[in-house]
C-alpha cells in the first residue's frame, strides 16, 4: 500500500498475527483493549512447516491423528455456505457508494468528490452512485444479487481499528469474548473431527471463526498442497510412500506410535489433497491473488470439501488517511472484479444457490476529507450482502450528510449485529438468540430471497 497508515491499523495487524500463531503469546497492549478472539486456542500443525503444506488446524487439542481421514472424508458436503470478505482497514463508504446528489457532498470533499455519472447508478437510491471501480459489484445489484447496507454501524461508535474489528469478528459489544460469532455457530453444529467446516483463507485463524473446541483451519495457498524434498520425481513419490509403509508397522512405545501414525497420515494427506489444487475454472478471473484465492475456493465448492464458513480479506489495504484516490480504486476494483468473477463461476458450476458472500469492513471514514487527499476514521460504513440467493433490497437509508452525528460523523441507520442475526436464521437456519448477545433486540432485515 503507497497511502499513510495509521499506527493503531500497524499495530492490530502486529497483534492479530501474534494471536493466530496461539502459544506465542500477544505483546503487550494498552489497557482496556481487546485481546483477539482466538487467543490461547491451541494450534496442532498435521504437517511442518518444512513439509510444505500450508494447512494449519487449530482448537485441535481433542481429534486424533486420523482426524483428515474419519473427519474430512467422511463429512458430507454442506447444503450453504457463507463467506466473509474482510474489507481491511475501514473502507471509505462515501466512495463506494458516493452521495453525489446530496448538496454537501462536493463541499465536504473538494478533491475527492465523484463527480455525477463518473460511476455506475445505484437504483435503489438516485442520490448515491457506485465507485467505477466497483463495477463489477454494480452489475450484481441491477441483477438483485446483492443487498447493500449504506450507513452499517453500531450506537457509540469506536474509532479504534482493533477495538472496532473486535466488535465486528465478536458479534458483540463487549471486550470479554475470545470466541468469534462465526465460531461460537460452529462450536453449536461442528463436527469434532472436520477442521476445514470453518476455514480461514488468510494463513492464520481468523478471529471470526475461533471456535471454544470445534477443530477450525487456515491455510496460505489454495493450489500448493504438496510435500517439500530435495529430491525430484519420480524419486520423491516412492519416498513419501514408504513414510506410510513405515507408519503402518507396529510400535514399542506410545510415542513411535505416534510418530509412525504421523508419517502414515501425512502420505495419505497428501494423496487425498492432491487433485484440489489442481483446478481449472470455465470463467476468467482477474490476475492478482485475492481473485486466485476466490477461484480455488470455487474449486473446493465443487470438490466437495464440507465447508461452512469461509474468511477471506479484500484485495489491498483500506486505511487512506493520504493519497485515497488511486489506491481505493485500484484495490477496489481487484476486489469488485474477483466477487463478480466467483459469482459468474458458481453459476456456472450450478452453486450459486449455495453460497452467500457478506462484506464488511470494521468502520467507515469521515465524510470531510482530511489535508492529505485522504479521510480519517469514520463511524458508519458499508456492508453488501451477495449472491444468487440474496433478497437484493437495500438495508437502511442513505442518512444524508446535512444531519451528521455528535462527532461529525455519517449516522448509523442499521446495526451489524442485526445483518447477523438475520445470516444466522435465514442464511444458515440456526438461532440467533445463542450466538449473538440481546438479539430479540435487533431489527432482521430480510437478507435471503
Amino acid at each position: 500500500m503507497s497511502h499513510d497508515c495509521c499506527n493503531d491499523y500497524t499495530r492490530s495487524q502486529l497483534l492479530r498475527t501474534a494471536a493466530a500463531e496461539a502459544g506465542r503469546g500477544l505483546p503487550a497492549i494498552e489497557a482496556g483493549m481487546p485481546e483477539p478472539a482466538g487467543t490461547g486456542l491451541s494450534r496442532r500443525k498435521f504437517l511442518s512447516r518444512a513439509a510444505g503444506l500450508s494447512l494449519a488446524v487449530y482448537g485441535a487439542s481433542k481429534i486424533p491423528l486420523s482426524a483428515f481421514e474419519n473427519g474430512i472424508a467422511q463429512a458430507a458436503p454442506t447444503d450453504k455456505i457463507l463467506v466473509s470478505v474482510f474489507f481491511d482497514g475501514g473502507i471509505d463508504s462515501l466512495s463506494v457508494l458516493a452521495p453525489v446528489g446530496d448538496s454537501k457532498y462536493p463541499t465536504l470533499r473538494p478533491t475527492l468528490a465523484q463527480a455525477p455519472g463518473a460511476g455506475p447508478a445505484f437504483g435503489e437510491d438516485p442520490n448515491l452512485q457506485w465507485h467505477p471501480a466497483a463495477a463489477g459489484l454494480a452489475t450484481l445489484h441491477d441483477e438483485g444479487k446483492v443487498s447493500a447496507f449504506p450507513a452499517i454501524g453500531y450506537d457509540h461508535p469506536d474509532q479504534s481499528h482493533f477495538t472496532s474489528r473486535h466488535y465486528y469478528e465478536i458479534g458483540e459489544l463487549d471486550v470479554g469474548f475470545h470466541t468469534g460469532w462465526l465460531g461460537r455457530y460452529l462450536d453449536a453444529v461442528g463436527d469434532d473431527e472436520n477442521p476445514l467446516q470453518g476455514l480461514s483463507m488468510d494463513g492464520t485463524l481468523s478471529p471470526m471463526i475461533a471456535t471454544a473446541d470445534k477443530p477450525v483451519a487456515a491455510i496460505d495457498s489454495v493450489d500448493r498442497y504438496d510435500l517439500w524434498s530435495a529430491s525430484e520425481e519420480p524419486i520423491d513419490k516412492e519416498m513419501f510412500k514408504s513414510f506410510a509403509k513405515f507408519g503402518s508397522l507396529g510400535a514399542d512405545s506410545p510415542a513411535m506410535g505416534q510418530v509412525r501414525r504421523a508419517a502414515s497420515q501425512t502420505e495419505k494427506l497428501r494423496e487425498e489433497l492432491e487433485g484440489v489444487g489442481k483446478f481449472n475454472s470455465e470463467i476468467e478471473y482477474p490476475d492478482n491473488y485475492f481473485a486466485h484465492k476466490l477461484e480455488g475456493l470455487a474449486a473446493y465448492i465443487a470438490f466437495g470439501l464440507p465447508m461452512r464458513v469461509v474468511t477471506i480479506r479484500a484485495a489491498g489495504g483500506y486505511d487512506t488517511h493520504s493519497g485515497q484516490a488511486e489506491d481505493l480504486e485500484n484495490n477496489l476494483r481487484e476486489t469488485c472484479d474477483a466477487l463478480l468473477a466467483f459469482q459468474r463461476d458458481l453459476e456456472k458450476r450450478k452453486l450459486d444457490d449455495r453460497v452467500l458472500v457478506e462484506v464488511w469492513s470494521e468502520f467507515g471514514r469521515r465524510p470531510e476529507e482530511n489535508g492529505s487527499q485522504g479521510t480519517d476514521h469514520g463511524a458508519a460504513g458499508c456492508a453488501f450482502v451477495i449472491g444468487s440467493k440474496a433478497k437484493g433490497e437495500m438495508v437502511g437509508e442513505f442518512p444524508g450528510l446535512a444531519s451528521l452525528d455528535g462527532n461529525d460523523n455519517l449516522r448509523v441507520t442499521s446495526d451489524f449485529r442485526g445483518m447477523y442475526c438475520s445470516l444466522l436464521e435465514q442464511w444458515l437456519d440456526f438461532d440467533a438468540a445463542q450466538i449473538i448477545p440481546g438479539a430479540a433486540g435487533f431489527a432482521r432485515p430480510t437478507l435471503v430471497a
